[in-house]
């Protein structure tokens, strides 16, 4: 497809820049078919059924962005996919003045070695010493926000929380798993109290998330591969979940991703681990996701792709339209929105 037909126009003062507090008064889309209705995030139990299943990423966000020097040059890294026990890939700004070889200085102690690069220009670096990685990047780096943000202000001590979910346990991602930003513990037991029941699984987002789509047509666009995870008795109760009627409604094309490529295509869900690069795109048949809990995504995004395999083209484009329209904000501090097929 042309990825024209996923471009529009967003004004910037609609990107937020912090995120509504407290989390679940930020607004929420409804998307029911073709229906809009405009909610706020507090009022999702009643939005749902008992029975669905709500499924969330329970990855945590690690200070992945660096700042360092090779010889006089200036050099910002980010990483975006573990490779091994003190290997990453990253994405690395000046590149151009690192080489195979070459040893990055991030200060405190911290530095790492180029070993290689791959088609797309990322590098794969090897951090120096005995400590552990994620010793490391406690000290010398920061919370990766999103380039929107980080473009328009600094990451300060507030970012720590505010880019963390309330789920967050397994460390590893490098952007957050934004739909689950806006969840409270208030919501949580209102959710239980409507028996919606909920499962977790793990995903660690890569900072490929953030990258535009620069080919013309979506069949030359390569996505960037991710680590995932669904154990077995997760599996065996989402397959029983939706046996009995339940949807299973993904919080954050995360969950929807990794779902998505460990089902079969008899439909059924089995454990999962390993690299998923699923790009889905308008024809793309859903195995078992039935909904989706989700920000405001970019133009022209693998994202605004995803839910308009969803909804539809048309849908989106509207609903986007009138997202924009009556100042809903967007990105990864932004608001939210609730697509029901």
């Amino acid at each position: 497809m042309n990825v024209d037909l996923f471009d529009f126009d967003l004004p910037a003062d609609r990107i937020a820049l912090r995120p509504a507090r407290p989390r679940d008064s930020a607004r929420m889309l409804c998307v029911d078919g073709d229906r809009l209705s405009d909610r706020k995030v507090s009022e999702l139990a009643a939005l749902v059924r008992p029975g669905d299943v709500l499924i969330f990423n329970d990855t945590r966000v690690i200070p992945a962005q660096l700042e360092g020097r090779r010889g006089a040059a200036k050099v910002g890294v980010t990483l975006h996919k573990r490779d091994g026990l003190r290997r990453w890939w990253a994405f690395v700004r000046n590149a151009k003045r690192v080489r195979d070889g070459h040893t990055i200085e991030f200060g405190h102690g911290v530095t790492a070695t180029a070993i290689e690069r791959d088609d797309s220009g990322a590098i794969l670096i090897e951090f120096g010493g005995d400590e552990p990685v994620e010793t490391l990047l406690e000290r010398a780096g920061k919370m990766p926000l999103p380039p929107y943000i980080a473009s328009k202000r600094a990451t300060d001590a507030a970012d720590a929380e505010d880019y963390q979910t309330m789920f967050a346990r397994e460390a590893g991602a490098v952007a957050a798993p934004t739909a689950s930003l806006h969840f409270t513990a208030a919501m949580i037991a209102a959710l239980d109290a409507r028996g919606v029941q909920r499962e977790t699984l793990t995903l660690h987002v890569g900072a490929g998330t953030f990258l535009p789509v620069k080919v013309d047509d979506t069949v030359d666009h390569r996505m960037h591969a991710e680590w995932g995870r669904i154990d077995q008795p997760t599996a065996d109760r989402l397959n029983s979940a939706k046996t009995a009627g339940g949807r299973l409604i993904a919080v954050g094309t995360t969950s929807l991703r990794l779902v998505e490529s460990a089902t079969g295509a008899d439909g059924l869900i089995r454990a999962f681990e390993g690299d998923t690069a699923i790009f889905i795109t308008p024809g793309y048949r859903f195995r078992s996701i039935d909904g989706l809990m989700t920000n405001f995504h970019l133009p022209r995004s693998t994202l605004f792709m995803l839910v308009s395999a969803m909804m539809g083209l048309d849908t989106m484009q509207a609903a986007y339209a009138h997202a924009i329209a009556t100042g809903y904000r967007f990105y990864s501090y932004g608001d939210s929105s609730l697509l029901l097929p």
